[in-house]
């Protein structure tokens, strides 16, 4: 093949094809080029109210109107039932010692849920990779993209003001020319290594390393610890075991498959890497080995020795990286579906004007690494409080109350309120304010004194009752939490809900409080 386009995407995972689908309505010609083929199996698979509100603006502003139900899970069982997914009502944490019992503490101390929707129709969900990144491929093919899977690309040239990627497919040799490239191959991808760009890594953060894998007969938590007056079945979640230096995730689909791994802290004693690694690890977690003692792997399991990633340059005269190709924390949190799903609208932004890219490209390398720094701050500070059980509760919150403020400003539709920076990174009071939790938090400071600092950085964006400890560590959706903060989100009680109404709040089987 011997070809000439606007726009080559290298990568086929979700964010590659959502922008193949951008260019294609912006009228340029694209191309994306694979190197293994759809179904296939892919990390990174719980996605986030911030997350499915910037699908569904992407959806809305480029004419995709076949994303839209894939925004919650409600429409999406309607829709689209045959592809699987998963129902995350929030975000659930337990606190694990290792060697020891897992109990519930009369004040929940050694827990955390978080919910995300106040009922299942408009709840977040679990994408199921292997389903969902093909479905996207075919709905780029069937808008006119140009895909060529199980091509290995093997070189990149400048030629003129453009790219020409130069590989094998088949035995045959293909040459792609594009105006723009973008790679969405992921850490140490493909322009990262033609282009032998710099590695720079993050401040604080410690090599971590990965190992996870699909399962089948994971029991539920709830099973094992009955749960009663929790704001939703914790299973229903992004489920995190914490235990100190490393972390368990558990998410389940409802094709009876569920993902789950470990990231850690990487010691020289690490036995992770070696056969029966994850059974090692479960053996010093008995509740959580509880939990797996039914469970058969469905695949050999991947290990990753050192999942943070970043690049020192994201963009060229006439390419860039995708966010998840410039820089990867860590799955904790679920903060790659928003910061790559960002870089998608900022590269589609990029798109429209395609023979004048400059500043724009130079504002998108900025903005791209300065949140993935970001990220990487807070996570790493995190990581560092694993053993104190109330600290990161409370660094959990300032995530927490940055992503439902922001995304509220936005179904409010005043934007303006939450800036266009992931964890409102240039709020005047919170981004200053969260800098100073985690430095409090990065130098061992006494539990109490950063709660309080916590408690003061998200007082002027808590619309969640994040601050009422009268909850113990467990916190539902309620209007009534809304309507309170109205003059928060420079609202009126009858602008939040107007709001609700429109959202899909309001379940017929759910009143609100």
């Amino acid at each position: 093949m011997n070809a000439d386009f606007d726009v080559a995407i290298v990568g086929s995972g979700f964010s590659g094809s959502l922008l193949a689908m951008i260019a294609r309505r912006l009228g340029h010609s694209v191309i994306m080029i694979e190197r293994g083929s759809h179904p296939r199996f892919a990390i990174g698979e719980s996605s986030t109210p911030l997350a499915n509100l910037l699908l569904e603006q992407i959806a809305t502003a480029y004419d995709l109107p076949r994303l839209r139900p894939l925004c919650e899970w409600g429409s999406w069982q309607k829709t689209c039932p045959d592809l699987a997914c998963g129902l995350k009502r929030g975000f659930t944490f337990y606190h694990h010692e290792f060697d020891q019992p897992w109990s519930r503490r009369p004040d929940r101390a050694n827990e955390l849920l978080v919910a995300a929707s106040p009922h299942d129709e408009i709840a977040d969900t679990h994408w199921y990779r292997a389903d969902f990144d093909e479905f996207l491929v075919r709905e780029a093919q069937s808008l006119g993209v140009e895909y060529l899977d199980e091509t290995e690309l093997s070189s990149v040239s400048p030629a003129s003001s453009r790219l020409s990627l130069e590989g094998k497919r088949d035995g045959r040799a293909v040459r792609i020319s594009a105006k723009f490239t973008v790679d969405a191959t992921g850490p140490h991808g493909f322009l990262h290594r033609a282009f032998n760009l710099p590695a720079s890594g993050f401040a604080d953060l410690p090599a971590i390393e990965g190992l996870y894998t699909h399962f089948e007969g994971v029991r539920r938590w709830d099973e094992i610890m009955p749960c009663f007056g929790a704001p939703y079945p914790p299973d229903n979640a992004a489920v995190h075991h914490v235990f100190p230096g490393g972390w368990i995730w558990v998410l389940r689909f409802d094709n009876a498959i569920t993902s789950a791994g470990v990231a850690a802290v990487a010691r020289p004693d690490s036995r992770l890497a070696e056969e029966g690694g994850w059974e090692n690890l479960l053996s010093r977690l008995p509740a959580v080995q509880e939990q797996f003692s039914h469970a058969r792997e469905l695949m050999p399991f991947v290990h990753v020795a050192n999942l943070p990633f970043r690049s020192g340059v994201a963009v060229g005269p006439n390419w860039a990286l995708m966010p998840s190709a410039s820089g990867f924390v860590d799955p904790l949190l679920s903060t790659g579906f928003p910061l790559t799903l960002l870089g998608v609208q900022r590269l589609g932004h990029i798109l429209e004007s395609l023979d004048e890219p400059g500043e724009k490209l130079k504002e998108y390398q900025s903005k791209t690494l300065h949140e993935v720094d970001r990220a990487a701050r807070l996570i790493s500070t995190l990581y560092r409080n694993m053993d104190r059980p109330a600290v990161f509760n409370a660094l959990t919150l300032l995530y927490v109350a940055a992503a439902s403020f922001t995304e509220t400003a936005h179904r409010l539709k005043k934007p303006e309120l939450a800036g266009n920076t992931f964890l409102l990174g240039d709020h005047p009071t919170f981004a200053p304010a969260l800098d100073q939790c985690l430095e409090l938090a990065q130098n061992g400071a006494e539990p109490q004194r950063i709660i309080k600092y916590v408690l003061m950085a998200i007082e002027p964006i808590d619309i969640a009752g994040l601050s009422d400890f009268s909850r113990r560590n467990s916190y539902g959706v309620f209007a009534s939490d809304l309507r309170n903060a109205s003059h928060k989100l420079r609202s009126t009680e009858a602008e939040i809900d107007e709001m609700l109404s429109r959202c899909g709040f309001l379940a017929r089987s759910v009143a609100l409080p």
